[in-house]
């Protein structure tokens, strides 16, 4: 393998950080690879808020869950999909297209992927923060979003104060496939990579838990996942057509 193959298949979600700062060229350059990103169509319909403001941050977290590490982190960086700027530029621009969500989601998702990487090769750590969605409303004003912007996730970056273990992916089979989409689900396979799963959450240095992988998507998929999303979208004109 090469250092960037290593960087990306080390990868660990950091929640627990150090006080050292990310100095200015850090940051910088986390900002720049963000930027880097491919972005359909150049549409660049993205925009990202840096939260520097402690009360901010404290609010932020409750928000998102109450998790702690988004007012901890030395970084805490909300990524938005963004199409007021391209009304600004065109007033007649016409927009609330599902597709331009999806554009938004995507390439905000690859400008975030981008900055952990990033700051990884520095040696940083950090761990994004879907908790944001729970209170997208309030989120919204907290941040002062305009009309056309939605938050889509937070980004938190430090110096990591942890080495966590790493957690197993399903197995590739489960996943690629070949040509054809497989629909037969192979039973076998499953149950070994729920059993590795048990073993891993017994074993962690930390929240120790009985679950398989099974289990916990049963938890997560058996019930209404945020219900007051689509209302919101159409609120800030996404996902009018």
């Amino acid at each position: 393998m090469n250092p960037t193959l290593d960087l990306i298949l080390a990868h660990r979600s950091i929640r627990q950080f150090t006080a050292e700062p990310i100095t200015d060229i850090q940051l910088d350059q986390i900002l720049s690879a963000a930027q880097a990103a491919s972005s359909s169509s150049f549409l660049q319909a993205n925009s990202i808020i840096r939260v520097t403001d402690k009360a901010l941050r404290s609010r932020l977290a409750e928000l998102a869950g109450h998790q702690a590490y988004v007012a901890q982190a030395a970084e805490f960086l909300l990524f938005c999909a963004d199409y007021h700027r391209h009304c600004e530029v065109v007033p007649d621009a016409q927009t609330g297209f599902v597709e331009q969500l999806l554009i938004g989601a995507i390439d905000g998702a690859l400008m975030a992927q981008n900055a952990l990487l990033a700051a990884q090769s520095m040696g940083l750590g950090g761990v994004y923060i879907g908790g944001i969605r729970n209170n997208p409303a309030a989120v919204s004003e907290v941040v002062g979003l305009p009309h056309q912007v939605i938050p889509l996730f937070g980004l938190c970056l430090g110096h990591p104060a942890q080495a966590p273990e790493q957690k197993p992916r399903l197995p590739r089979a489960l996943v690629v496939h070949e040509n054809r989409y497989q629909t037969e689900l192979d039973r076998d396979l499953l149950a070994g990579y729920d059993q590795q799963i048990e073993a891993y959450y017994q074993s962690r240095s930390s929240n120790n838990k009985q679950q398989s992988w099974s289990g916990q998507i049963r938890g997560i998929l058996g019930k209404e996942a945020r219900p007051f999303m689509q209302d919101f979208l159409r609120s800030r004109g996404f996902n009018l057509k």
